[in-house]
């Protein structure tokens, strides 16, 4: 592990409020990467993740994954103090970030307009469901409705079927990897203009970014794009394929010349010789008959046959893995993305690795999440406030 001023971000002062997933995310991807993150967190009872899923200790244990590398401070962003608090930290920051519904920080005193004008040179990211304007900005939003008003969730089903979500919280995380693209990019413009400014990420826009070619199509050629499963609609072959053991193999044999090859491992090299067949668009007109034959294929073996046979044509597949899969994969180990972390308790935690992979200035899991308040004491008084002064906040509950 290379040693903290080392790290890329090394020097980048990030205070963080709000709280579960957008926000969070978005700060915790720059902390791997050597931020100074400061969560502002409520008294006593902290991030409401803290108590999400599984607990250990009373703890959840995605706490460790989504705060690791930051440090806590409890504030009661309701009282004006802890408000005053916020604007000293400011300051000296580098990026704020929120993901409160639109106006909640105007209403502490703490918008885009109060913060820049204490620091221009500031660089606030805000996360919300419909954004900070239109029609629908004060409506709230979890990710789980932008999934479905981008389009997404109208496509995660069987033909036929209810439409189920994806399984985890992805258009809060789409959002907070568009918040830290924002991020990067205005601290890359504030080299040059010496300018801060305001970063507005909505979840719907975040997951709608990543529809592919679905609102082209719809304006070209009227085409609704419906639920197919997990079939890849317009891109054939492409599907999930039941096996003899009764698990699936994903096969992507959609290339023009990895058809070829699969169909070659089927036996049925009359349709990889098939001009009809040559390219994609002649594919799609047949992809009931192409998946009819690799399903006859696959049913006749294993998960594990089947894909030793396409490994060996060079042919991408893969078997759908459970989180069990994963932690026992040589090459998530290999990669790295296994990572081991001591708890205060000293028993060990298995988290997902750090990405983007860098090679001279990677990522590191140097701390493990904060206790609500951990960091309280020592972050005060860094911008100036003596013991006497913090012990009075605490008194009076406004910090802890």
């Amino acid at each position: 592990m290379i040693s903290p001023s080392q790290t890329p971000l090394h020097g980048l002062r990030v205070v963080e409020l709000g709280q579960l997933i957008a926000g969070p995310f978005a700060a915790k991807t720059l902390a791997d990467f050597g931020a100074d993150v400061v969560k502002i967190e409520t008294p006593k009872t902290g991030d409401p993740l803290r108590k999400w899923r599984l607990l250990k200790d009373g703890t959840s244990v995605w706490w460790q994954v989504q705060s690791r590398n930051k440090r806590s401070v409890a504030l009661d962003l309701k009282d004006k103090a802890a408000q005053d608090i916020v604007r000293q930290l400011v300051k000296d920051a580098d990026v704020l970030i929120e993901n409160f519904r639109p106006g909640a920080m105007e209403g502490w005193g703490l918008g885009p307009d109060d913060l820049l004008a204490l620091n221009p040179r500031l660089i606030m990211l805000r996360i919300s469901g419909y954004g900070q304007t239109g029609p629908y900005r004060d409506k709230p939003g979890f990710g789980v409705v932008a999934e479905a008003m981008s389009g997404l969730r109208h496509l995660t089903a069987e033909p036929g079927r209810v439409p189920v979500r994806v399984g985890v919280s992805i258009g809060d995380t789409l959002a907070s990897l568009h918040g830290v693209i924002g991020i990067l990019t205005a601290l890359h413009e504030r080299e040059r203009s010496g300018q801060g400014q305001v970063i507005d990420v909505a979840l719907y826009e975040a997951v709608f970014n990543c529809m592919e070619s679905l609102l082209p199509e719809y304006s070209a050629f009227g085409a609704v794009r419906e639920a197919a499963g997990s079939a890849l609609p317009g891109i054939a072959p492409s599907n999930a394929y039941r096996c003899q053991d009764e698990g699936y193999v994903l096969i992507a044999g959609n290339g023009d010349s990895i058809f070829k090859r699969l169909m070659h491992t089927l036996g049925r090299d009359d349709l990889g010789a098939d001009p009809a067949l040559a390219d994609n668009a002649g594919r799609v007109q047949r992809v009931a008959e192409i998946d009819a034959v690799i399903a006859a294929w696959t049913g006749q073996m294993t998960v594990a046959q089947v894909l030793d046979a396409l490994d060996k044509a060079a042919v991408p597949a893969g078997r759908i893995y459970t989180v069990a899969d994963i932690a026992a994969d040589p090459h998530y180990q290999a990669r790295g993305m296994i990572q081991q972390v001591q708890m205060e308790d000293g028993t060990s935690l298995a988290v997902p690795g750090i990405i983007p992979k860098l090679s001279r200035t990677p990522g590191s899991h140097r701390r493990n999440a904060p206790a609500i308040g951990q960091d309280t004491d020592a972050v005060l008084s860094e911008i100036g406030l003596t013991a006497a002064q913090i012990q009075a906040l605490k008194d009076k509950g406004i910090v802890a």
